[in-house]
């Protein structure tokens, strides 16, 4: 079967010798080749179809990907970046460059509603993708479809991004060492005693380290690097920023920490049903693959996944926090980590070594909640500096 441009072209008469005489009233006066090619160009716009222009719309939402993808961002980021697109576009029926802001509006106060972060990051992504449209398609759009690219995400309902609007209150220091100790008391009365252990040396270093829940979820044995600094660190695959796909970094164990990997790996580690080699998980699941359970053989287990790190925690904080936090998940343990490490004296660029930020900005938003004493800190300066005259014997070098 001929396509749309053979069809074109087959419907084109031959060229006419020219005559002014039927040049219409104020026509451009156009040569005959030229005329032939003006013609065509009319009956390509004029029956381009909506699946044509369906198909054009995901033709430069692939493009769109494949020149973030250059850009360097991961496969994850770059799969979230068509989503808010589709969804949209699928919602109304309609291509992007015929939405209108009363619609954008519509879907995402009805709808489309979600949690006011949520809608700022799909909006954000759209505005973004348009941004493509008018640098690169502007004008084929414009010739096509007779629409000029605009977005709709305008001045009147773009988001403004004013920090967290919820903000995250890790529990306090005290309240935090008592949790610990009492989910610590209670692992000898568990029913299920090696999946206790290992969810409570999970929170611990997740609290100790500052880590992801999907970082310590993807640490293998082999991972562990206990000559590194002055206790060992670990190796984990970080978030990386801005989009640009996980990277590995060094985490922290610290004196306590390490102390605790220590009992797991020798007393705790080989009574999970896996060969505990380097390749295997550090947490592993208690689950065998069904697959590796039929060939009754020992292999590397499965890790333990985010999901479940999370709901073991939740119950733990359920059952032994106590104050005014109720509920725990991995991520406020991390703002509990930088928190009580700062207001222990760490300073803010080893907060942020701790937690593995790009940007310092970053890592503020992690303190929101830091008790700060100026007065104190003006104090200490003021000793630092005496000691350091004392000791250069009074001159200032």
């Amino acid at each position: 079967m001929s396509d749309s441009r053979s069809r074109l072209l087959s419907v084109v008469q031959p060229a006419t010798p020219f005559d002014p005489a039927e040049t219409p009233a104020g026509g451009p006066l156009l040569e005959p080749g030229l005329a032939d090619v003006v013609t065509l160009q009319r009956r390509k716009a004029a029956e381009v179809s909506g699946g044509d222009e369906e198909s054009f719309f995901l033709d430069t939402l692939a493009e769109y990907q494949w020149a973030r993808d250059a850009a360097g961002l991961a496969a994850t980021t770059l799969d979230r970046l068509a989503k808010p697109v589709l969804e949209i576009c699928e919602h109304y029926g309609l291509a992007p460059w015929r939405l209108t802001p009363r619609q954008v509006d519509q879907y995402f106060a009805g709808s489309g509603k979600r949690a006011r972060s949520t809608v700022r990051q799909k909006m954000n992504i759209i505005d973004s993708y348009f941004a493509f449209l008018e640098q690169r398609y502007a004008g084929e759009i414009a010739r096509r479809y007779g629409v000029a690219v605009e977005s709709p995400v305008d001045p009147f309902n773009r988001p403004r991004h004013r920090g967290d609007f919820g903000l995250r209150v890790p529990p306090s220091q005290r309240a935090t060492r008592e949790f610990f100790g009492r989910w610590r008391d209670s692992l000898d009365q568990a029913r299920k005693l090696l999946i206790a252990r290992r969810d409570y040396v999970m929170g611990k270093i997740t609290y100790i380290s500052g880590v992801r829940a999907a970082e310590l979820c993807g640490v293998r044995i082999g991972d562990l690097h206990w000559e590194s600094g002055q206790w060992g660190r670990f190796l984990v695959s970080g978030k990386g920023a801005r989009g640009s796909g996980p990277r590995p970094r060094e985490a922290y164990m610290f004196e306590e920490g390490r102390d605790l990997l220590w009992w797991w790996i020798e007393d705790v580690r080989g009574d999970f049903a896996d060969d505990p080699d380097s390749n295997a998980p550090l947490f592993p699941s208690e689950r065998i693959p069904a697959a590796v359970s039929a060939l009754n053989v020992t292999g590397p287990g499965i890790a333990m996944t985010p999901s479940t790190f999370r709901r073991a925690l939740k119950v733990a904080g359920d059952r032994f926090l106590t104050g005014p936090v109720q509920h725990l998940h991995p991520h406020l343990l991390r703002h509990a980590a930088a928190t009580h490490n700062y207001e222990r004296g760490m300073s803010l660029w080893e907060v942020q070594k701790m937690l593995g930020h790009d940007r310092p900005t970053t890592t503020v938003s992690y303190l929101a909640t830091a008790h700060a004493d100026p007065e104190k800190a003006s104090l200490a300066a003021a000793g630092r500096a005496v000691q350091r005259l004392t000791m250069d014997k009074g001159n200032l070098r």
